[in-house]
């Protein structure tokens, strides 16, 4: 029981917009719910497993005849989204940040 309520609780169980997402294949309604989360709520192990759960089923779409155009257009959709997730996690991790130099150098310019 201990363990199912840790999965109930955690960031990545049933309470979440990541557990539904490819659930429900709402990935990109899920996205876009999280974009009120702050950065540091996102999960970036769960957020990069949607990012090639999307690929995947994209790949997929375009591959079998005749071509599943309403399945790869989801998923195209979804891994924008998803994406743009990821990338703000990385942000909120530090991944992303301007270089020092970059960010002296803009303010160089700036003042001038």
């Amino acid at each position: 029981m201990a363990s199912f309520r840790a999965f109930l609780n955690s960031p990545v169980g049933p309470k979440t917009t990541h557990f539904w997402g490819p659930i429900a294949n709402w990935g990109f309604v899920a996205g876009l719910v999280d974009m009120q989360k702050p950065p540091e709520m996102i999960s970036g192990n769960m957020t990069a497993a949607m990012c090639v759960y999307s690929a995947l089923f994209m790949r997929f779409a375009w591959m079998v005849q005749p071509r599943n155009y309403l399945l790869l257009a989801c998923h195209a959709s979804n891994e924008t989204v998803q994406l743009y997730q990821l990338s703000r996690w990385a942000k909120g991790q530090g991944y992303l940040s301007e270089k020092k130099v970059e960010k002296e150098e803009k303010e160089k310019s700036e003042s001038q």
